[in-house]
Protein backbone atom coordinates (compact mmCIF):
# COMPACT_ATOMS: atom_id res chain seq x y z
CA UNK A 1 0.00 0.00 0.00
CA UNK A 2 1.21 3.52 -0.81
CA UNK A 3 0.65 6.89 0.83
CA UNK A 4 -0.74 9.89 -1.01
CA UNK A 5 2.72 11.50 -1.24
CA UNK A 6 4.25 8.35 -2.74
CA UNK A 7 1.33 8.04 -5.17
CA UNK A 8 1.68 11.66 -6.31
CA UNK A 9 5.43 11.12 -6.92
CA UNK A 10 4.63 7.97 -8.92
CA UNK A 11 2.08 9.90 -10.96
CA UNK A 12 4.64 12.61 -11.73
CA UNK A 13 7.14 9.94 -12.85
CA UNK A 14 4.81 8.96 -15.73
CA UNK A 15 6.29 10.18 -19.04
CA UNK A 16 4.87 13.58 -19.95
CA UNK A 17 3.35 14.32 -16.52
CA UNK A 18 2.65 18.03 -15.97
CA UNK A 19 0.67 17.88 -12.74
CA UNK A 20 -1.02 15.41 -10.42
CA UNK A 21 -3.51 15.66 -7.59
CA UNK A 22 -5.80 13.71 -5.31
CA UNK A 23 -9.17 15.44 -5.17
CA UNK A 24 -12.22 15.23 -2.90
CA UNK A 25 -15.16 15.52 -5.30
CA UNK A 26 -17.69 16.36 -2.61
CA UNK A 27 -15.85 19.64 -1.91
CA UNK A 28 -13.73 20.10 -5.05
CA UNK A 29 -10.62 20.55 -2.91
CA UNK A 30 -7.25 19.04 -3.82
CA UNK A 31 -5.99 17.02 -0.84
CA UNK A 32 -2.53 16.68 -2.36
CA UNK A 33 -0.81 18.12 -5.43
CA UNK A 34 2.48 17.86 -7.22
CA UNK A 35 3.63 19.69 -10.33
CA UNK A 36 1.50 22.20 -12.10
CA UNK A 37 2.50 25.64 -13.37
CA UNK A 38 1.01 29.09 -13.83
CA UNK A 39 -0.70 27.68 -16.94
CA UNK A 40 -1.90 24.61 -15.03
CA UNK A 41 -3.34 25.71 -11.68
CA UNK A 42 -4.07 22.40 -9.94
CA UNK A 43 -6.51 23.99 -7.46
CA UNK A 44 -8.62 25.35 -10.33
CA UNK A 45 -8.33 22.02 -12.18
CA UNK A 46 -9.47 20.15 -9.03
CA UNK A 47 -12.60 22.28 -8.72
CA UNK A 48 -13.41 22.11 -12.43
CA UNK A 49 -12.84 18.38 -12.73
CA UNK A 50 -15.06 17.81 -9.71
CA UNK A 51 -17.92 19.17 -11.80
CA UNK A 52 -17.00 16.78 -14.63
CA UNK A 53 -17.10 13.78 -12.27
CA UNK A 54 -20.39 14.85 -10.68
CA UNK A 55 -22.00 15.42 -14.10
CA UNK A 56 -20.94 11.98 -15.33
CA UNK A 57 -22.18 10.31 -12.14
CA UNK A 58 -25.56 12.06 -12.52
CA UNK A 59 -25.74 10.92 -16.15
CA UNK A 60 -24.98 7.31 -15.23
CA UNK A 61 -27.68 7.49 -12.54
CA UNK A 62 -30.22 9.12 -14.90
CA UNK A 63 -29.60 6.43 -17.51
CA UNK A 64 -30.11 3.77 -14.87
CA UNK A 65 -26.77 2.15 -15.60
CA UNK A 66 -25.40 -0.25 -13.02
CA UNK A 67 -21.86 0.70 -13.85
CA UNK A 68 -19.10 2.89 -12.47
CA UNK A 69 -16.50 5.24 -13.90
CA UNK A 70 -13.13 3.62 -14.56
CA UNK A 71 -11.58 6.83 -15.82
CA UNK A 72 -12.48 9.96 -17.74
CA UNK A 73 -10.19 11.19 -20.51
CA UNK A 74 -10.21 14.78 -21.69
CA UNK A 75 -8.15 15.30 -24.83
CA UNK A 76 -6.90 18.81 -25.56
CA UNK A 77 -4.77 19.84 -28.52
CA UNK A 78 -1.61 19.76 -26.41
CA UNK A 79 -2.55 17.80 -23.30
CA UNK A 80 -4.32 14.76 -21.95
CA UNK A 81 -6.22 15.03 -18.66
CA UNK A 82 -7.09 11.77 -16.92
CA UNK A 83 -9.53 11.56 -14.02
CA UNK A 84 -9.66 8.24 -12.15
CA UNK A 85 -12.05 7.74 -9.20
CA UNK A 86 -10.44 5.91 -6.28
CA UNK A 87 -12.26 2.66 -5.58
CA UNK A 88 -10.10 1.24 -2.80
CA UNK A 89 -10.76 1.28 0.91
CA UNK A 90 -10.99 4.84 2.23
CA UNK A 91 -11.06 6.34 -1.25
CA UNK A 92 -14.81 6.87 -1.56
CA UNK A 93 -15.46 10.36 -2.86
CA UNK A 94 -11.90 10.90 -4.13
CA UNK A 95 -10.30 10.86 -7.55
CA UNK A 96 -6.83 11.01 -9.06
CA UNK A 97 -6.17 13.72 -11.61
CA UNK A 98 -3.23 13.61 -13.98
CA UNK A 99 -2.36 16.17 -16.67
CA UNK A 100 0.02 15.02 -19.40
CA UNK A 101 1.92 16.71 -22.21
CA UNK A 102 0.41 15.07 -25.27
CA UNK A 103 3.65 15.20 -27.27
CA UNK A 104 5.63 13.30 -24.61
CA UNK A 105 3.02 10.96 -23.13
CA UNK A 106 1.97 7.48 -24.09
CA UNK A 107 -1.73 7.50 -23.22
CA UNK A 108 -2.14 3.72 -22.94
CA UNK A 109 0.87 3.39 -20.62
CA UNK A 110 -0.22 6.40 -18.57
CA UNK A 111 -3.68 4.90 -18.02
CA UNK A 112 -2.09 1.56 -17.09
CA UNK A 113 0.26 3.22 -14.58
CA UNK A 114 -2.53 5.35 -13.12
CA UNK A 115 -4.67 2.24 -12.56
CA UNK A 116 -1.78 0.57 -10.76
CA UNK A 117 -1.18 3.66 -8.60
CA UNK A 118 -4.89 3.86 -7.73
CA UNK A 119 -4.97 0.20 -6.70
CA UNK A 120 -2.00 0.65 -4.32
CA UNK A 121 -3.12 3.95 -2.80
CA UNK A 122 -4.27 3.79 0.80
CA UNK A 123 -6.14 6.77 2.14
Amino acid sequence: MASMDVSLKEMMSIDGALGASVVDYSSGMALGMLGGSKELDLQVAAAGNTEVVKAKMRTIDTLGLSDSIEDILITLSGQYHIIRPITGRGGKGLFLYLALDRARANLALARHHLKSIEEKLEM
